[in-house]
């Protein structure tokens, strides 16, 4: 990705997998593969968000607005990207919800997917090394 890639680009042409850490009010860290962020408004690289089902990390922000997500890209080698979040919103709609899906998820149901998480970017590094 060249230094003046949106990160917005980036994850709509990057294949790869993600995994978001969460922690609960007294330290626990949790991690759980997730799909790219989606960016709402793509102007705003500062933000993104995540469609969340009631679950472990889900809770975990709820109770501690950080949270981090790494991204390595498929292929050969340790490409990707590490993104430093903190939660800012959280929307409920479920008509919302369903309008930004990058695809269907079929071991999430609509029921599941029922928080979209709005979060903003505090910081990104490469998945290897500081810059």
């Amino acid at each position: 990705m060249s230094k003046s890639m949106k990160l917005s680009k980036y994850f709509l042409q990057t294949q790869g997998i993600g995994v978001l850490a969460t922690t609960d009010a007294s330290g626990q860290v949790n991690q759980a593969i997730y799909g790219r962020p989606h960016f709402l408004d793509d102007n705003d690289d500062g933000t993104c968000s995540f469609i969340m089902s009631n679950r472990l990390s889900h809770d975990n922000v709820r109770h501690n607005p950080s949270a981090s997500y790494l991204f390595m890209e498929e292929g050969e080698g340790y490409v990707g990207k590490r993104l430093s979040l903190t939660v800012i919103g959280e929307e409920t709609d479920p008509e919302k919800i369903k309008a930004i899906r990058h695809r269907n998820i079929p071991t999430i149901s609509e029921e599941e997917g029922r928080y979209l998480v709005q979060f903003r970017i505090e910081g990104v590094r490469s998945l290897i090394g500081n810059e």
